[in-house]
């Protein structure tokens, strides 16, 4: 199926704060981006909506391929927009929550990503794209 559309569009993604709250104080699973932008940084699982699929299946799909992770219950968190936070195009993303267990599988590297690790929330590296400003609120999110 093709478009053209007189406007511009803004590209969609999804993007999945991975938790372990198992042992206190908790981490999050963080991928190592093997590609630009922000090639070898630390980022939040995620990556771009198909045209055939919600943005739910798109979370799951960017997961597994990225983490082998199946998740079995994705919560939608927030939708970030703001101009700007992703350098190669407008984008806006809807990021979900997933809280693991050892049943969904072991987290291994895959796809776009060049390893994964699990990282204490107080301890976390520089972040690519804004997921400082996405973990920072959904963590504010758990205290309410």
């Amino acid at each position: 199926m093709s478009y053209t559309y007189q406007y511009p569009r803004p590209a969609v993604t999804a993007d999945i704060i991975v938790t372990d709250f198992r042992d206190s104080p908790g981490k999050i699973l963080l991928i190592q981006r093997k590609h630009e932008p922000f090639k070898e940084m630390w980022a939040l699982p995620g990556g771009f909506m198909n045209m055939d699929e919600t943005l739910e299946e798109a979370a799951r799909r960017e997961l597994r391929e990225e983490t082998g992770i199946e998740a079995n219950r994705l919560v939608k968190f927030d939708t970030y927009d703001r101009p700007g936070r992703d350098p190669r195009r407008r984008t806006v993303t809807q990021v979900f929550t997933l809280a693991w267990r050892p049943e969904l599988g072991r987290p291994a590297a895959g796809d776009d990503a060049k390893e994964e690790r699990w990282f204490g929330i107080h301890q976390l590296p520089p972040l690519a794209f804004d997921h400082d400003e996405v973990i920072v609120d959904f963590l504010q999110s758990l205290k309410k």
